[in-house]
């Protein structure tokens, strides 16, 4: 065994003499392979047929801004970059991934690109996840173009506030100090509220400013409030009301009849006012001479005697069911008097004729009152149902929802105010474009009853179509009107004004 051991070092030991071991060109190549992997993960900052991960995509009407690496935020806390731009159109889809902490993204995800410094340099994608009802939005899925935005430049702003611009805002600025500081004349002072009399524009907005918070507070839990605690709250409300106006349709009769025979009792109260008070007046020296007279009875009939010798007993308790009594016969001797129940007729007397009338009113207001029930159960209930369908802009819940929607919408929206943002757009003049309009005032004179301006972009016109009011007819009531369409002809867009020329 120990022959055949030292054999193979032997053959080892001749096969690398003969071989002579890797030279220097071997470690070279080696040297080489390692400098350019290193280069290539030094630029790419990327390993090699792996996946980045989950990713999204958004498109952006302008995203000059960002570049390659850019990072992605959301509530200022770095979720992934951008890893790559595409140009399709006059628009760009940016895609870029987001790890696991930034995850879930909703379907109704929003983002805007945003600088990371005051003025310019340095931009990031901001990324709002969406809400917690909506889907989570597949790997490589697209934010849609209406929910994209890109804050506004200051290069931007500088070139739109031009010379005669400014000029306007100068005298705005001037004219608006003006009526903040100007004292109100004793004439305009009787308009206005006892604890703004005498204030300035100004300091009458510091008192409103004050309570600003409250009010905004509140208003806020109201508009929250009005979409309810759980889902199709809105809906029972309605529906609801709409059961409860259906029965009082139903028992209108049984209902009159109540009022009318409620109005003919306190109409008999009140023609006998004077004949209850003096009866009530008179209750208690009513009842000390009914005391006396029957002491006397019980004296002048001796058939009674037996009776009382039978009721003694009785009797031996009465005392004491006296004294514990006399606190009760007290109380009940100043209930009699005058200030009492004599005080009490005479409020019944004055209110009563009111009551009446009142009574005799509420038969006037049942019958629009079912009415008004009808016109919910039957044309604004089935109206608020309808999906309001807009191709992109659509978000499938009923125009009921909606309309709250837009006042929780309201209350929040200076959160996210900007020149370009998604709660107001401001379109400024001046621009390639020619536009003209007919000018009311000056109707009939072929020299000035047209006005010429410029702006950015042609005008797209107004949707839903201006004016859009559905036929009504004058002479039927709410609930046999026909049923607004909010997908019909009047929901289409009308033509623009100002119109682009030529």
């Amino acid at each position: 065994m120990s022959q055949d051991h030292r054999k193979p070092s032997r053959y080892n030991q001749q096969f690398f003499r003969q071989w002579g071991g890797p030279g220097p060109l071997f470690f070279g190549l080696v040297a080489v392979i390692l400098v350019l992997v290193g280069l290539y993960l030094a630029f790419t900052k990327s390993i090699p047929f792996t996946s980045p991960g989950y990713e999204v995509q958004a498109t952006f009407r302008n995203a000059v801004n960002i570049a390659i690496k850019s990072p992605v935020r959301i509530s200022g806390v770095n979720v992934g970059k951008v890893t790559e731009m595409e140009q399709k159109g006059d628009n760009t889809v940016v895609t870029f991934t987001v790890e696991d902490e930034g995850r879930p993204i909703r379907e109704d995800a929003s983002a805007q690109i945003r600088p990371r410094l005051f003025l310019e340099g340095n931009w990031f994608v901001d990324l709002d996840p969406g809400t917690p009802d909506a889907k989570e939005m597949p790997d490589n899925g697209m934010i849609p173009v209406s929910n994209t935005a890109t804050s506004v430049q200051v290069g931007d702003l500088l070139r739109t506030l031009q010379t005669p611009e400014r000029a306007n805002i100068q005298r705005l600025l001037e004219s608006l100090g003006t009526g903040l500081n100007s004292e109100p004349t004793a004439e305009q002072d009787l308009t206005f509220e006892p604890f703004v009399q005498g204030l300035s524009g100004g300091e009458a907005l510091n008192l409103a400013y004050r309570e600003g918070e409250v009010a905004a507070r509140g208003t806020a839990i109201v508009s929250a409030a009005t979409l309810g605690t759980e889902t199709n709250d809105l809906g029972n409300l309605l529906r609801g009301l709409s059961r409860v106006t259906g029965a009082v349709n139903e028992r209108g009769d049984d209902i009159k009849g109540f009022v009318t025979n409620f109005a003919t009792f306190t109409g008999a109260l009140a023609a006998e006012s004077e004949n209850l008070g003096l009866t009530i007046q008179r209750l208690g020296p009513t009842l000390v001479v009914a005391r006396r007279a029957l002491t006397s009875l019980n004296a002048s009939l001796p058939a009674l005697r037996g009776f009382a010798i039978a009721s003694r007993p009785g009797l031996n308790e009465l005392p004491r069911t006296i004294r514990v009594t006399r606190p009760f016969l007290r109380q009940l001797q100043q209930l009699l008097t005058e200030p009492e129940l004599a005080g009490l007729a005479k409020i019944i007397q004055r209110t009563t004729p009111a009551a009446a009338r009142s009574a005799a009113e509420t038969l006037e207001l049942l019958p629009q009152l079912r009415l008004f029930g009808l016109c919910i159960a039957d044309t604004i209930s089935p109206t608020g149902d309808q999906v309001i369908s807009d191709g992109a802009f659509s978000n499938g819940q009923k125009a009921s929802r909606e309309f709250f929607y837009a006042a929780v919408s309201a209350t929040g929206s200076t959160n996210g105010l900007d020149g370009n943002g998604s709660f107001a757009r401001i379109q400024g003049g001046g621009g390639p474009v020619t536009v003209k309009m007919p000018d009311d005032e000056n109707a009939g004179d072929p020299t000035s009853d047209t006005l010429y301006g410029r702006l950015q972009s042609a005008p797209l016109g107004t949707s839903p179509l201006a004016p859009g009011t559905p036929p009504i007819v004058s002479d039927q009531p709410c609930y046999q009107q026909d049923q607004p369409d909010l997908n019909g002809p009047m929901a289409g867009p009308g033509a623009p004004s100002p119109v682009a020329y030529p």
